[in-house]
């Protein structure tokens, strides 16, 4: 009776702790899935997404757009209306120039202006450039441009966003290799003067 006793409190301890294992397994699911719903739904631009990844490009929409705050650095101008104005709830971001780059960072070491991220045509449609995921990441982990001299990139918080995991950044070139190529507003001139601002047309 003794063995049945344990068997029996042995067998309902592993059950519990299978539902309890494949709790988590659904609440992590659960969680992917919601950055991966989130991710598409805020994308401003729309995704190509033929021979993509579903899954990566939602969470890296979701790390981009809603983490990342690349926008403000890499859309010029970032929004088409200015968040930063009294009563303003929330801007709406620039969708025409949407990660193309163009937006002038004025230093003691000089002007530098962010890049566009969007593929390119010229490269086979690889982001950032022309640049591969290993490049990207890359530059991401060390700070180094990929392109010759190979200098260290200015502004850029790539000491902060080279902690993200390899998942995470294979997400986000997956993101950026599904947006739209797009080139850089013009409004200002040829850059922007700084980074956040609505068109001067609003």
């Amino acid at each position: 009776m003794r063995r049945i006793g344990t068997v029996l409190i042995v067998a309902l301890g592993c059950a519990f702790l299978g539902v309890a294992v494949r709790g988590d397994d659904d609440s992590r699911r659960d969680h992917e899935d919601s950055r991966i719903a989130r991710g598409f739904e805020i994308s401003p631009v729309p995704l190509h997404l033929t021979k993509r990844n579903r899954e990566l490009v939602g969470i890296g929409s979701y790390i981009v757009n809603a983490q990342g705050a690349c926008n403000d650095c890499h859309t010029c101008a970032s929004f088409s209306v200015d968040p930063y104005t009294k009563g303003a709830r929330k801007g709406t971001v620039n969708a025409t120039n949407f990660l193309a780059g163009g937006v002038a960072f004025p230093t003691p070491a000089g002007t530098f202006v962010s890049p566009n991220l969007t593929p390119d045509p010229a490269n086979n449609n690889l982001p950032d450039g022309g640049h591969t995921l290993e490049q990207f990441k890359r530059m991401m982990r060390t700070g180094r441009d990929a392109d010759p001299p190979h200098d260290l990139l200015q502004v850029m918080p790539w000491p902060i966003y080279g902690n993200m995991t390899d998942d995470d950044l294979n997400a986000v070139y997956e993101y950026l290799k599904a947006i739209p190529h797009a080139e850089p507003g013009t409004d200002f001139g040829p850059t922007c003067p700084a980074p956040g601002i609505a068109t001067p047309t609003q």
